[in-house]
């Protein structure tokens, strides 16, 4: 049986070159030194590693990758990550830019080897998601097992693996912030071995996933924000980086940014985000957390501009702040929330800095934090969280520790007082005072600071209560609760701050995207944002991983797709004057795909002869206690799969303003019959009728929209016959419910 090495091997070697790397004063010195290491290396035959176990499930390639076959004769890094880890998620851009810098025809792999921390991260359709919306484009191997990350002794997330050409062992990387060093060791190892003739330059089989999906409205909706009128919704479309500002009734009025990942301040056509989360509203303007651009921008949709307020564009390492906005490096913003600090009510915006696990305050007046000095207006400061990645409770602010904050809700009145915290990484929800600066604990975890592996799914109170690595917090100050969107366990739960009590609201525990319409029913994917709207009647989450808004209606106990309705949307902001287009000019209405839910009704065969003309009579019923949502273009479409002459020069599409009495759609049977396949068989095509109804509760607040199908055979009458002329008749009805 062969002998392999682990990093156990490599790492005495290793720091013998780091050590000496440390006293190099120039990038010759630097290079020889490790040209030397690597000939030591050489004469070592015993750090091979093992190979990828056969069974492994792979993304982004035509199938499995060996290092004994297709990564044979290439420089390989390992990427060890886990895909809810901040760190691991600042390390992309390095291994990104080393890919541009040597392809692999140039002889280097990145390899990603997925090796889960969460149990939900071990699913290999949630691995595939984070693929997609880290824009992750090397292998990637699902080690929901972790094998490799043990055989190989690894010890911690991010790890770095560099490989030889015969998967021997050369150099690991430990953590984030080895750029430099990544680079220094691949292009001296790409050279050390091309000179040799090892490097080779096949291709490896790299396919991405992402290539073969369907684009969507919205790409991983990381959070969603409502105005304090309830007339406006916020939604951040990280993976499309872009903010949304829809209306009530889902009219998209503004968007801003995208497609493209970007930096660029200005006009709101012209500006980019790169993959923004946390939005906060005050008016007209956003506050939102640009999270892959280390920024915070905001939007004024007044004026039609978009600023940046705080950060410098690059990942920062700074723990303590205090300097101006735009001059303050920050690292990986993830949420933002209004609040106030010794000055103007909302004149700062508080922010979870998931990269330092850490809580900033950025001054929008002047004010003065609990504990600390006085800060002018655009003063950007910590305010919690010493930077230690910890679940730490502390009366004094910066002694306590959090583990990559990823949600934020002020809860402003008392008796609580405080900014309810999303705590991801250990999996609880904190609370931290506005008046002294006390962190405490609330539901989840343990009470052991170092252990960031209390995680599970359990009703409960306090510690007892088990969460798995929650992303989103929303406070409902009319009826004292605060909902959590508990993301891995595909959860949303409610939390009693005065008791501690924490139970299960909606979603059964395993991901899907089933629309109840019950609380207990309905199943959702990775929600990563959550707000409370109309008085704390109304939930709104972004169900992430479904790529969706989903409604859950408190008084109800129901859940909804929020409708987003792109048609013609536009990229600033829309005036008060509404265009009408005429018949004449109207562009085609573009029919959506039928949603999954939907039901589809199967009509019995309707017999036709060529010329006359089919009467649809469509009626339909709107769920009890709603109504027609009139900003909203309700609407049937016809179609003949595949027997487009059908329908040639006939209307196929047309407004639904009444549902008070039946619908009439005609289609006109054309006196020449196309002829199938066969010219001996007589055609069968099959019309289908289509709608697609918004509508509202009748008292207000939640919207949805509802769609039918109706198939109707058509036994068309031998071809030969005299076309007939008159009409025949076929009723259609349907009674939609909630």
């Amino acid at each position: 049986m062969a002998s392999y090495s682990s990093l156990t091997a490599l790492i005495p070697i290793q720091s013998q070159l780091e050590y000496s790397l440390e006293d190099a004063t120039t990038d010759e010195e630097k290079e020889t030194l490790v040209y030397q290491y690597l000939k030591r290396l050489d004469e070592k035959e015993d750090l091979k590693v093992p190979d990828f176990e056969p069974d492994l499930e792979w993304l982004n390639t035509e199938g499995p990758l060996s290092l004994a076959k297709e990564l044979a004769g290439k420089i390989v890094v390992l990427d060890f990550f886990t895909y809810c880890c901040i760190n691991c998620m600042h390390i992309l851009p390095d291994l990104h830019k080393l890919e541009q810098q040597h392809s692999v025809k140039d002889g280097l792999v990145v390899v990603g080897v997925h090796s889960a921390k969460f149990p939900n991260e071990r699913v290999l359709a949630n691995v595939r998601s984070a693929v997609l919306r880290y824009g992750i484009e090397h292998p990637v191997a699902n080690d929901g097992a972790a094998r490799l990350w043990q055989e190989l002794e690894v010890a911690c997330w991010p790890t770095l693996v560099l490989l030889g050409p015969r998967g021997n062992l050369l150099f690991s990387l430990v953590g984030e912030g080895h750029a430099a060093r990544l680079q220094l060791f691949a292009h001296i190892a790409l050279k050390h071995y091309g000179d040799q003739g090892l490097i080779k330059d096949h291709s490896v089989g790299i396919r991405l996933y992402r290539d073969s999906l369907p684009a969507k409205v919205l790409s991983f909706p990381g959070k969603v924000a409502v105005d304090e009128a309830g007339k406006r919704l916020v939604i951040s479309d990280t993976g499309h980086h872009r903010l949304l500002v829809l209306s009530s009734t889902g009219q998209v009025l503004c968007q801003v940014g995208g497609p493209v990942s970007g930096w660029k301040d200005g006009d709101l056509s012209e500006a980019l985000f790169n993959s923004p989360q946390g939005v906060a509203i005050k008016g007209d303007a956003l506050y939102v957390a640009d999270t892959e651009n280390h920024l915070i921008r905001k939007i004024d949709l007044s004026e039609g501009k978009v600023t940046t307020i705080a950060g410098l564009g690059v990942q920062g390492t700074d723990k303590e702040g205090g300097a101006m906005g735009p001059h303050q490096p920050i690292s990986s913003p993830w949420d933002v929330a209004l609040g106030t600090a010794g000055g103007m009510e909302d004149g700062v915006l508080w922010i979870a800095m998931a990269g330092t696990h850490q809580i900033w305050a950025l001054f929008l007046e002047d004010g003065k934090l609990p504990k600390g000095s006085d800060s002018k207006k655009g003063t950007c400061v910590r305010f919690a969280g010493s930077g230690n990645e910890e679940n730490r409770n502390n009366a004094y602010p910066h002694k306590a520790g959090f583990a990559q904050p990823s949600g934020l809700s002020p809860a402003p009145a008392e008796p609580w007082g405080c900014l309810f915290i999303a705590d991801s990484e250990s999996s609880t929800v904190r609370s931290l005072a506005l008046k002294d600066g006390a962190v405490k604990h609330v539901v989840g975890g343990e009470r052991d600071p170092l252990n960031l592996f209390a995680f599970g799914d359990s009703d409960g109170k306090g510690v007892d209560a088990k969460l798995q690595h929650p992303l989103g917090v929303a406070w409902d100050a009319h009826g004292s609760l605060l909902y959590v969107a508990d993301s891995y366990n595909h959860k949303i739960k409610v939390v009693d701050p005065k008791n501690k009590q924490c139970r299960t609201l909606a979603g059964t525990g395993e991901a899907g995207d089933i629309v109840g319409p019950a609380f207990a029913d309905s199943t959702f994917n990775e929600p990563g944002g959550i707000c409370v709207g109309d008085g704390g009647k109304l939930l709104y989450v972004a169900d992430t991983n479904n790529h969706q808004i989903k409604v859950l209606d408190l008084q109800t106990q129901t859940v909804s797709v929020f409708p987003i309705l792109t048609e013609d949307v536009p990229d600033t902001v829309t005036s008060n004057t509404t265009a009408t287009a005429t018949a004449a000019t109207a562009p085609p209405r573009k029919t959506p795909k039928l949603p999954k839910s939907a039901p589809v009704v199967e009509m019995p065969p309707l017999a036709v002869t060529p010329g006359q003309t089919i009467n649809m009579e469509l009626s339909l019923a709107l769920p009890e206690g709603t109504k027609l949502t009139e900003e909203a273009p309700s609407f049937w479409s016809l179609s003949a799969e595949g027997n487009d002459w059908l329908l040639e020069s006939q209307a196929v599409t047309g407004d639904i303003s009444d549902l008070s009495g039946p619908l009439a759609v005609c289609a006109h049977v054309p006196v020449v019959v196309s002829a199938g396949p066969d010219p001996d068989s007589t055609p069968t095509p099959t019309l289908t009728l289509a709608a697609w109804v918004y509508c509202c509760l009748s008292e207000g607040g939640a919207c949805m929209m509802k769609a039918v199908a109706f198939r109707v055979p058509l036994h068309l009458l031998d071809s030969a016959a005299t076309p007939q002329q008159g009409a025949v008749s076929v009723s259609l009805a349907h009674a939609f419910q909630k």
